[in-house]
Formats: C-alpha cells, sequence, structure tokens
C-alpha cells in the first residue's frame, strides 16, 4: 500500500515536472524571440519580469519531484559510518528538518499571497502584472512540496517502525558517488 502510495506520488510529480520543463521551455523561447527581436530593433519587452516569474513557479513546483527522486543535496559524513538503522534513523531525522522547513516556507507564503488579493497588488513594472497571478501557483507549489514531504515523511517512518531500514533508504535516504558505481 505504501509502496504503491510512493510510486503513484513520484509517477504524478514526474507529469507535474513535464509540464514545469515545458512551460519553462516555452519562456525560453520567448525569451530567445525577444533577444532577435531587440537585434531588428523591436522587443516585446517584460521577459525579464515574465522570466523570473516562471522560475519562481518552476522552482516551488520542482522541489517535490527532486525530493522523491532523492535529488536534495545532504551531507552524510556521518551517515556512512553507522549501520543501517542509524543510517535510516539519520534520513529520518534530515527528513522531518526539510519537512519541518518546508511547511514553514509554505506557511509563511500564505500572507504575500493574501495581501497581494485584498490589495489587489500588481508588479510596479510596466506589465503591471497583478501578483496574486504569479503568488498563488507559486505558493501552491510551496503547499504541494509541503504535502509530499509530510507524506513521504510518513511513509518512511512506518518503514523504519517495521524495521525495513533498506526500503526507507530507498525512500528517503542519500547515496553516495560510491553507491553510484557499485
Amino acid at each position: 500500500m505504501k509502496d504503491k502510495l510512493l510510486h503513484n506520488l513520484r509517477r504524478l510529480n514526474h507529469g507535474i515536472a513535464l509540464a514545469t520543463g515545458a512551460v519553462l521551455m516555452v519562456c525560453a523561447l520567448i525569451v530567445l524571440a525577444d533577444i532577435v527581436l531587440r537585434q531588428m530593433g523591436s522587443s516585446f519587452g517584460g521577459t525579464d519580469e515574465i522570466s523570473g516569474y516562471v522560475m519562481a513557479i518552476a522552482t516551488s513546483w520542482g522541489m517535490a519531484f527532486t525530493l522523491l527522486e532523492l535529488g536534495h543535496v545532504r551531507i552524510d559524513i556521518l551517515r556512512g559510518r553507522v549501520n543501517d538503522s542509524g543510517r535510516a534513523l539519520f534520513d529520518l531525522f534530515a527528513m522531518l528538518m526539510l519537512t519541518g522547513t518546508v511547511t514553514l516556507i509554505a506557511y509563511k507564503c500564505w500572507p504575500v499571497v493574501e495581501r497581494s488579493l485584498a490589495n489587489s497588488s500588481r508588479a510596479n513594472t510596466p506589465l503591471e502584472t497583478p501578483l496574486a497571478w504569479v503568488q498563488i501557483p507559486w505558493f501552491a507549489g510551496w503547499v504541494w512540496f509541503a504535502v509530499m514531504a509530510w507524506l513521504t515523511f510518513v511513509v518512511a517512518a512506518m518503514m523504519i517502525l517495521k524495521g525495513r531500514f533498506k526500503e526507507a533508504e530507498t525512500t528517503i535516504g542519500c547515496f553516495g558517488e560510491e553507491d553510484l558505481i557499485k
């Protein structure tokens, strides 16, 4: 059941990552077209602003994918010197810290969105972009990351409680370059 949940979450996040990648590609094409237009004496205008918004949104949504693919950086100097159960506990502690941090970030993002909605805030730029249009998907990405982190933490904790240390490691662990060579 838990393994199927993680598998389904990975598949869902893979789809989100592909969609995010497509949005980044479209953004890159727009910036490229603007660069070409500038060489001809014209411009779309605002591509730097739009690309900044896209990067913020893509980053918040990409974090959950990176989590489930075990792509976040971790310093594991002590982790490699303990047995399977010790590594599992280090991994669980690291996952708890990550989960708490991203939950705090998501929590602190809401007042920013709320203020923009209440004030109908717009960017102080020529585009005058309504900030809520950018902040709502940005906030949703952080919430999604927090939800994925909590689900992953709970699944891993249940595995550790059942003594499934190796499986927990493949769920939340980190792998050194030596492990990839073997």
